[in-house]
């Protein structure tokens, strides 16, 4: 049975994850093209961005680091040097390539301001886990409940328009997106009837 919820302190008690895959890191046109052919076919791709965070008031800042994972690869595309060409906004609208993660709305929205967009095969994993009766939804309770880790979140307000990415801050960005998928996997084959409420 899987428990609708997870505490803070079960979920810090749970082994920390990372991707361990191939990380690849695009910076150019070239880059897009190239990737767009190693994930043709592909039918399912776990999905997320990053923003570099703003501490003022009122100011938001342009997505810059968009995540995709297959299961071969993580592909991190640096929109901030690339910005949304044309084979990227064909994926963004192609409905027959799923593109599945967390909190997506805004992730859309970011990349709405980027270039018009008419976003198709977009899944809520948040909506996945209420209909399975499940209770917490953020990607990191997510993780915790039905993949039995945790992640970490240490590198999300780092600055994601830096010259260079670090090591630290391209596992962090594949992990999210990579947990995406596996997240929508295990929910694909959950019973709703194996969901329990934790306090049973």
């Amino acid at each position: 049975m899987i428990k609708n919820t997870i505490s803070n302190e079960v979920l810090n008690e749970l082994p920390l994850q990372y991707f361990d895959g191939e990380i690849v890191l695009i910076e150019d046109e070239v880059g897009i093209v190239k990737m767009m052919e190693e994930i043709n076919g592909e039918s399912i791709v776990g999905f997320d961005t990053e923003t570099r965070p703003s501490f003022k008031k009122g100011v938001t800042n342009s997505i810059a680091l968009f995540q995709l994972t297959t299961h071969k690869a993580t592909y991190l595309i640096r929109l901030n040097k690339t910005g949304v060409t044309s084979e990227l906004k064909l994926l963004l609208e192609n409905e027959s390539v799923l593109k599945v993660g967390v909190g997506i709305r805004d992730d859309l929205r970011g990349l709405q301001k980027l270039t018009p967009l008419k976003p198709k095969g977009f899944v809520e994993l948040q909506t996945m886990a209420t209909e399975k009766g499940l209770k917490d939804f953020s990607l990191k309770k997510l993780a915790g409940i039905l993949l039995k880790f945790r992640v970490s979140k240490r590198q999300r307000l780092s600055n994601w328009e830096a010259p260079t990415l670090t090591n630290a801050q391209m596992i962090y960005a594949a992990t999210d997106s990579w947990v995406a998928l596996e997240i929508y996997k295990k929910l694909v084959t959950l019973d709703s009837s194996r969901v329990v409420d934790a306090d049973a």
